[in-house]
């Protein structure tokens, strides 16, 4: 009996080979297509505003600040420390907008698995 039940987990192992095999041409197809979102996401840019527009924000998909835009009348030599706060709120809200499309686009592409990537 104990042989007979060997031999059955022998059958399930030869086709769990099968599986493997598709689940791996699965992994490297999804590897890949998340290779070539990764390269599309890092040619985006994003763009953010504060204080009414005063100040512009505009960050690549790879996270780094590329441009940033203050309308002269938003400098105050009396209260620096606005500017300042529109600066960070404007250069947070554009690399919030590139993280939240980054997931977006990852959770498409995994079906919602919830893998961590």
């Amino acid at each position: 009996m104990a042989k007979g039940y060997g031999n059955r987990g022998m059958s399930m192992g030869g086709m769990g080979g099968g599986m493997n095999m598709n689940m791996i041409k699965q992994a490297q197809k999804m590897q890949q297509e998340m290779l070539r979102m990764q390269q599309e996401m890092e040619a985006k840019e994003y763009q953010a505003t504060a204080g009414g527009g005063v100040v512009t924000a505009t960050v690549s998909g790879k996270r780094d600040l590329k441009a940033l835009t203050i309308d002269p009348e938003a400098v105050d030599p009396d209260d620096v420390e606005m500017l300042q706060d529109m600066i960070v709120a404007a250069v947070n809200q554009a690399m919030r907008a590139a993280e939240e499309d980054a997931s977006s686009s990852m959770q498409k592409l995994t079906g919602g698995m919830g893998l961590p990537f």
